[in-house]
């Protein structure tokens, strides 16, 4: 006697392994991906430390700097954590160059030295990214 192998169930277990597969690896991915991000903001003249929380796609006035975050992003490394975020900065005092940028890039962590925010008054630096 031959004993059948029935295929039908080994397609629909491939089939659940693979939805569930692919909801992991998605939900991972979105656990690496935050809506909020932390930066700290130096003011050079009078030497204080201002912690700003931001919601990732909506602008924050704050003195005379127009912030947005777009994006911000965890590294998957947990020995080397690396946290970046796309921000666009607005210098709101210089009336002549109202639609031009001071910063509109990725900022670094670890590193912020790779795109430097440069601005005679502030100094913007990422915290965190959650």
């Amino acid at each position: 006697m031959f004993l059948k192998k029935n295929t039908k169930v080994g397609k629909i277990n491939l089939i659940f392994f693979l939805i569930f597969f692919i909801k992991t690896s998605m939900s991972y991915a979105n656990e690496l991906e935050g809506r909020y991000i932390d930066i700290k903001i130096l003011d050079k003249i009078s030497s204080k430390n201002t912690l700003i929380k931001l919601i990732n796609g909506e602008t924050l006035k704050y003195k005379d700097l127009s912030i947005k975050s777009l994006k911000c992003k965890n590294s998957e490394f947990d020995d080397n954590p690396e946290i970046i975020a796309y921000i666009q900065v607005k210098d709101l005092s210089n009336q002549n160059n109202d639609g031009v940028f001071v910063f509109n890039g990725w900022m670094f962590s670890s590193s912020p030295s790779i795109a430097p925010f440069d601005h005679p008054v502030y100094d913007i630096w990422l915290v965190k990214c959650y």
